[in-house]
């Protein structure tokens, strides 16, 4: 029998905290709690499963269209995050990073960040990256940004120098990309990384998401024959 593998980085990202709030009567900032909820559970299933690292979607470059109401609610979750739920990460020697643009953020957040950047910088049971106002063309802008500022010779332009100027270069390329709620697309996640992403698509909602679908996606993944382009 062929051992299992586990992926070294999977990417979720996560859909349908409004939709399973309205399915069950409930407000959008009930539905975007029990998603919250779902991320640490889902990240500590992932990393006491082998996973290296785990990198959630929680704020796009795009979210910031929705109503004020609703990104107030999602600002205030974050911040708990950082803050009141800072001591949970650290209590199971969980390492934080954050992906993403300071734009349009609030200094009071910004500096709740690296706060938390810092005080989890030598844990070692996993990394959580969390994807918050992030967007993947985006980050290959800022890249872009970076490469023309080092006035280096076009020649030297190359895949190494690319990864090395993302955001967080030290973050590995996704093996597995996971998205909830029946979306078939990655809405511009990780697209650097996610080159050579096995990509699996379940139809349900994040809130929903259990340990159990932890095992069931990492058996899936091992149906799996990665050739990267072989």
């Amino acid at each position: 029998m062929t051992e299992n593998t586990v992926p070294n980085h999977i990417g979720y990202i996560i859909d349908g905290n409004r939709r399973w709030a309205k399915s069950r009567g409930l407000t959008t900032a009930e539905g975007h709690l029990a998603g919250y909820n779902a991320i640490s559970d889902v990240a500590k299933a992932s990393f006491d499963a082998g996973v290296k690292y785990v990198s959630a979607y929680v704020f796009s470059t795009e979210n910031w269209k929705r109503s004020e109401e609703e990104v107030g609610n999602l600002m205030s979750l974050v911040l708990r995050l950082f803050t009141i739920d800072l001591g949970k990460f650290k209590k199971n020697n969980i390492k934080l990073l954050i992906l993403g643009s300071f734009d349009k953020v609030d200094e009071k957040i910004i500096k709740a960040i690296k706060r938390a950047e810092a005080e989890t910088a030598e844990n070692t049971a996993g990394t959580l990256c969390l994807c918050f106002n992030y967007g993947g063309h985006q980050e290959i802008v800022d890249v872009v940004k970076k490469v023309v500022q080092l006035n280096i010779e076009v020649d030297d332009v190359n895949v190494d120098l690319i990864s090395g100027n993302l955001y967080k270069p030290e973050v590995p390329s996704v093996d597995l990309i996971v998205r909830t709620s029946g979306e078939q697309r990655i809405s511009n996640f990780m697209l650097w990384r996610a080159a050579y992403s096995e990509m699996l698509f379940l139809d349900k909602f994040w809130p929903d998401m259990t340990k159990q679908d932890v095992s069931a996606i990492i058996d899936e993944y091992n149906n799996r024959s990665r050739r990267f382009g072989g």
